[in-house]
């Protein structure tokens, strides 16, 4: 092989690390899940076309986002490897890559999907960009502002399949809005000082680990309230509904038992990997017994 052919490599395999790849993975995992439960049928080719095009519009955002903070990056052991920080890539690379990337997949779903989805992916991808990422500097608040973008993706495999936003739609949205709050909680207790150096601000460096530890689990109760919805409305069944319990128990008995107990970082870990079994559990369910459609 080459010498360009291995900057072109290292270059493509760079630009493609600004998208976050395992944060779209996550995209696509609860985009499908909206698409799978929603009902009606759609053709495989536009439902290809909104993973694909959601996940663009994320990863268009994730781009941004680094290309915004990638001063701050660098002081923080975690993301100063990423390309920008670490002088892979040139920042107006990033900047254009971003910007394209948003200009193609946008419009694809605008066109090819349809207005309301286009619409939800716009605001998830202004509110990421515009008001979440500058906000996390001036206050922890933007963490619930965080959760707008992040909870959009399975509404939008919904909106794509019904051209409307229906209550269970709705729920796929409150559940992943409400599990993100506790998942930030977790990693912001154990990376806190990470964050302080890079002048990001979290809720633990504004309010202390105890009141962390308690608005974590305080965040769990609607979550849990929330995720027997899918049952009661008829999207999902028993199987569905026996699941979301015991995944809810564990993540509040987790969660709780932290919070008695004044624990530090490696529970924070551990609450941590428990909310990404919630939320993988969860879905698994609501896909395997999702209702048939009609």
């Amino acid at each position: 092989m080459n010498a360009r052919a291995v900057t072109f490599s290292s270059a493509a395999s760079d630009l493609i690390a600004l998208t976050k790849p395992r944060l779209s993975a996550l995209v696509i995992a609860t985009t499908a899940g909206g698409l799978w439960l929603a009902p009606g049928q759609v053709p495989v080719t536009r439902a290809l076309l909104t993973i694909i095009a959601v996940s663009a519009v994320v990863g268009a955002a994730n781009a941004l986002n680094c290309w915004w903070e990638r001063d701050s990056d660098r002081l923080m052991a975690r993301t100063r490897n990423r390309p920008l920080p670490a002088g892979r890539l040139e920042p107006q690379l990033a900047l254009w890559f971003g910007i394209s990337l948003a200009a193609v997949s946008l419009p694809v779903l605008f066109l090819a999907v349809n207005v309301l989805t286009g619409v939800l992916s716009t605001i998830a991808f202004l509110s990421y960009v515009l008001v979440y990422t500058p906000l996390k500097r001036r206050t922890s608040a933007a963490m619930i502002i965080g959760g707008l973008p992040g909870a959009l993706p399975p509404l939008m495999g919904w909106t794509a399949v019904t051209g409307r936003m229906d209550t269970p739609g709705l729920v796929l949205f409150a559940l992943l809005f409400l599990w993100q709050i506790p998942h930030f909680i977790a990693i912001a207790l154990f990376r806190r000082e990470e964050y302080e150096r890079a002048g990001i601000k979290v809720i633990t460096s504004e309010k202390g680990d105890a009141i962390s530890r308690f608005y974590a689990v305080v965040w769990l109760v609607p979550l849990i309230a929330i995720s027997v919805l899918p049952f009661t409305l008829g999207t999902a069944g028993l199987v569905y509904l026996v699941t979301a319990l015991v995944l809810g128990a564990l993540f509040l008995g987790v969660g709780m038992y932290g919070f008695l107990r004044e624990l530090g970082n490696k529970w924070a870990r551990q609450l941590l990997r428990v909310s990404l079994l919630y939320l993988t559990g969860l879905f698994i369910a609501l896909m395997l017994d999702a209702a048939p459609k009609g």
